[in-house]
């Protein structure tokens, strides 16, 4: 006989069916906070990294953003995320997944994502700092909707070149004509087939870096350069990211940044720990023709920004931009 709350048969399978879905979420969450907690920590605001299912977000509000960094640093190798950005009215808010090492004289390599307002394209902007110095942005859009899916954000760092990666496309690559001497014979083969001769333009010295990411309000300048404002009416807005990648040569945790033991193995030394350097290989040290055609591609077809060719802001063109 059903009880008076109409707790008999089907309203004991209803609650066993409940309980079974509440503990597959549960493991669910532990394997995704497993799963991300093998490579990254909150580094601000940890109440707004939230998981969700498998998944991981950030989340922006009125209060604060939040943000993450990864447990390890490593000199070289490649970080990567598969990453669905902030859907609808995203203006004025970034998100940013980036590469950065410690302080002043620091290097960084920047992936910074531009809201905008509903139906209206993002913007992906790209940066690199070297010994502290940045102002080297680039800007693109994007042949896909952001928000719609997930998409693979990547930087391959190694003593040839910086390439930022959408989707395995590359769409900037930053040489090392400095080691053009010992790399390639004293010249260095762009993505256009030219070649340019070894100059004084500054790379990124060996210094570890962490992998980071954050949202953060920068509504002072984000969308069109700041007239359009974030509406918070649309908060919380979240960035989700489906997994967190770093394949490099780990820096020793209780190594100081500066270790000239860690800088030979992870320079001068083709294995480690961690098995073979792939991406130290010869034929990581520069594109191939296939990759070349794809720049050409995206450059060609979605670049909307490039600071080699601002005159305004640099009258002098900047040494790395030469022969462009």
């Amino acid at each position: 006989m059903a009880s008076r709350n109409g707790a008999g048969p089907l309203g004991a399978a209803a609650f066993l069916a409940v309980a079974a879905l509440l503990v597959a979420a549960g493991v669910a969450a532990a394997e995704a906070a497993s799963k991300f907690d093998d490579v990254v920590q909150p580094s601000w605001a940890n109440d707004h990294m939230v998981y969700d299912g498998d998944l991981l977000k950030l989340r922006l509000d009125a209060n604060s953003g939040g943000g993450f960094v990864s447990r390890d640093k490593f000199l070289y190798g490649k970080a990567s995320a598969d990453l669905k950005l902030v859907p609808g009215d995203s203006a004025g808010v970034v998100t940013a997944f980036y590469l950065s090492s410690a302080g002043d004289k620091h290097n960084e390599f920047d992936f910074e994502f531009l809201g905008n307002v509903t139906g209206e394209p993002y913007l992906v902007q790209t940066n690199l700092y070297i010994d502290g110095v940045g102002n080297r942005e680039q800007r693109i859009d994007l042949w896909f909707d952001p928000t719609a899916d997930f998409h693979t954000y990547a930087v391959l760092w190694n003593p040839s070149q910086v390439v930022f990666m959408v989707d395995d496309t590359p769409i900037r690559v930053y040489e090392n004509h400095q080691n053009a001497t010992t790399v390639r014979g004293g010249h260095h083969r762009h993505a256009n087939g030219t070649a340019a001769a070894t100059g004084s333009s500054p790379f990124p010295g060996p210094q570890p870096m962490a992998v980071y990411s954050s949202i953060w309000n920068a509504d002072d300048w984000a969308t069109q350069g700041g007239r359009v404002k974030t509406d918070w009416s649309h908060a919380p807005f979240e960035a989700t990211f489906r997994e967190v990648r770093v394949d490099g040569c780990a820096w020793a945790a209780n190594a100081t940044d500066t270790d000239a033991g860690e800088v030979s193995r992870c320079s001068d030394s083709s294995w480690g720990k961690e098995g073979r350097y792939w991406w130290k290989e010869k034929e990581m040290s520069e594109l191939t023709v296939h990759q070349s055609h794809q720049l050409v591609w995206a450059r060609g077809h979605h670049l909307v920004y490039d600071y080699c060719v601002d005159t305004d802001r640099f009258p002098v063109q900047p040494p790395e931009c030469a022969g462009r």
